[in-house]
Parts: C-alpha cells; sequence; structure tokens
C-alpha cells in the first residue's frame, strides 16, 4: 500500500526520508550492531545522539547561551503543572485563554495558586485571537502565559502579547520550528513534539536560566523541578531516547531544507493554497477570522453535519487521512505541518472541489 496523505494533528506526518534513515538504522546504529532503542542512555553513542540534538535544535532557533534546552516526559499537558511549581514566587500568574489547551493550562495553575484570566476568546468558540497590546497585567504576576497556536481551533497569534515587563512563557507545540522565533522574548518556550518535530512521547523546554531555581512550590516533584532536569542535561533519569533521536533527525532534515525562514515560506505558500479555495468555496467555509489564522492547522465546515461527515469519509477512501475536526467542534480541520508535501495539499484541494461540485 502507498502512504496516504496525513492530515492529523497530531501524532502526525513526518519527513519520509527521516523514517526511511531510522529504518535503515532500526537494527544497527552506525555499525554499534544495536538499535538506538536498546542502548544505554549513559552511553557515549548515545550521548553524542542527545548533544547533537541540542545544537542543532539552539543553531536552528538560534538560542541565546543562557537558555537552557531541555528533553523531558509527559508531554505539554505535564508543563501546566511544572511551570506554576517552578516559577509562581508571588503565586500569582495571568492566563490568556485561547482555546483548550490554553483553558486546561489555566486550571491546572489554579492548584498552585492565583490564576487570573485576563483576556479570552471563549465568547467566540476560540475563533479569534483577543487584542493583547494593552491587557490588564497583574502587578505581581509572576508570568504571563499563552497557547501561541491553537490546534483544534486554527488560530495563532501574529504578535506576542504585551507583558508589561513580565516573563512570557509560550505553549508552541502545534507550531514549533514551522517559522523563525525570537527566543529571548520568551521566558520558557516549550511544546509536545508529536505534531512538528518527532514521535509522540517527548516534550522540549527551552528555558532562561534566570528561572531555573531551587526555590520552588513546596511539595513539587524532584521530577518537575527544572533545576533538577537542567543540572542533568535531561538524563536525570532514562529519557525518552528514541523519540529524541526522531527529533535529532528531523533537526538535521529542517537544516539540510534550509531552516526556519525556509519552512516558513513553503509553510505559507501550502496555507494560502488551502485558505484561497474556502475564500472562494460556495460550499466550504474557514472558520478563524482571517487575521488570526494558524499556518499549521485548518479548520473548515460546510454547514451540514451530514455533508461533513460524508467528506470526511470519501477523503479517506481517497488517501486523505485525518481530516475530521476535533469532537468539541466538529466540521474538518487539515493539519499541514513542516513535513506535509505541497502536493498533499494541491490534491486536497482538488478533492474539495470535486466534493462541492457534486453536492452542491
Amino acid at each position: 500500500m502507498s502512504r496516504v496523505y496525513n492530515f492529523s494533528a497530531g501524532p502526525a506526518v513526518l519527513p519520509e526520508e527521516v523514517l526511511k534513515e531510522a529504518a535503515d538504522e532500526m537494527l544497527d546504529y552506525k555499525g554499534c550492531g544495536m538499535s538506538v532503542m536498546e542502548m544505554s542512555h549513559r552511553s557515549k553513542t548515545y550521548d553524542s545522539i542527545i548533544k547533537e540534538a541540542e545544537s542543532d535544535l539552539r543553531e536552528l532557533m538560534n538560542i541565546p547561551d543562557n537558555y537552557k534546552v531541555l528533553f523531558l516526559q509527559g508531554g505539554a499537558s505535564q508543563q501546566f503543572a511544572a511551570i506554576p511549581m517552578n516559577l509562581m514566587k508571588n503565586g500569582v500568574a495571568d492566563y490568556i485563554i485561547t482555546g483548550q489547551w490554553a483553558k486546561k493550562a489555566y486550571q491546572e495553575a489554579c492548584m498552585y495558586g492565583k490564576a487570573n484570566k485576563i483576556a479570552s476568546s471563549e465568547d467566540q468558540t476560540f475563533s479569534y485571537i483577543p487584542d493583547c497590546s494593552d491587557l490588564p497585567i497583574s502587578e505581581n504576576a509572576d508570568y504571563v502565559y499563552i497557547c501561541e497556536n491553537n490546534t483544534i481551533y486554527g488560530t495563532k497569534y501574529k504578535t506576542l502579547p504585551n507583558t508589561k515587563g513580565k516573563t512570557l512563557v509560550a505553549d508552541v507545540s502545534s507550531c514549533f520550528l514551522s517559522e523563525p522565533v525570537d527566543v529571548t522574548k520568551y521566558g520558557v518556550i516549550y511544546g509536545g513534539v508529536q505534531k512538528n518535530v518527532g514521535p509522540a512521547g517527548v516534550v522540549i523546554v527551552i528555558i532562561r536560566e534566570d528561572l531555573i531555581t531551587d526555590d520552588v512550590l513546596p511539595g513539587t516533584p524532584t521530577m518537575l523541578k527544572y533545576k533538577t532536569q537542567a543540572d542533568a542535561d535531561s538524563l536525570y533519569n532514562t529519557p525518552p531516547c528514541y523519540g529524541i533521536y526522531i527529533c535529532g533527525k528531523v533537526f538535521k532534515w529542517l537544516k539540510k531544507m534550509g531552516g526556519l525562514e525556509v519552512m516558513k515560506a513553503r509553510n505559507e505558500e501550502k496555507a494560502k493554497l488551502l485558505y484561497d479555495f474556502l475564500d472562494q468555496s460556495k460550499l466550504f467555509k474557514g472558520t478563524v477570522r482571517k487575521e488570526d489564522r494558524s499556518l499549521m492547522n485548518v479548520p473548515f465546515v460546510t454547514g451540514s453535519d451530514e455533508l461533513d461527515a460524508k467528506f470526511v469519509k470519501e477523503a479517506k477512501a481517497a488517501g486523505l487521512e485525518s481530516l475530521k475536526g476535533h469532537r468539541t467542534v466538529g466540521g474538518m480541520r487539515a493539519s499541514i505541518y513542516n513535513a506535509m508535501p505541497k502536493e498533499g495539499v494541491e490534491k486536497l484541494v482538488a478533492f474539495m472541489k470535486a466534493f462541492e461540485e457534486a453536492n452542491i
């Protein structure tokens, strides 16, 4: 069977050449006689894998020396607790709610201190990003938290919030490495890798060193202290070794492709194909305010649940996989991450045109 075009929101499509390389090395990694899955995380061979992965990521994102890169477990969702546990020195944090994941992070933070909801787009089913130019930032807030790209709802911050000098913490799970970022604008920038970077099981946390201290909330588990992980270079316990190895291969693929400027141009080109069609379609329509549209996740609807279901079923039969929208919003969603080739989006648009003609 030939490979399908996989529009899943995560775990998601990976570059084919990375998968082929990993397959070639499955039984014997570079002549060591074993798989990366089998080797000790304390071995010299694995040490070079994780160090090289970090070095390539630093180069890709231009990460300054005063930021630590941590390869952790527990997914982005575990960071919802780790962030307040490590950063809530005054016991106060401000949250901007632009979707399900920001909302879950806010609810988690409420367990550890005073979390303030300072802006939200829930009034319109998270279909836009609120104006963040002059927010009621709390005077003693330890940080301001955002989810930068909202996988479920297809929105993306085009301008970062004015935090009025407070530390910005951002969950970038679904836009990680899709375009250049200025890491210095964030105190913490983190993401689960299973959308744009690698297989599920790894979360990458990039954190400014002054935020890594022993001064954490009482009861913070040893494993959730950033200092524990930073001091041990992500090797305090056995890390998700194979997942990190694949991430390292994706970093090399991104460098080979030309880096994040090139990826941004490619992603804009792919997204434009789909958005341009949606904007002139008589059957399909996008659900997000134009200026807040994500390059990574594109939700759309026909206006009929019956037609939506028919579309998803027929698309799957045509080799266009995982186009069903998230259960909380319904409709359809095409996730077009870095590894989705332009041909995949072209095939989707061609299928949508044919479906429209047959069903209008």
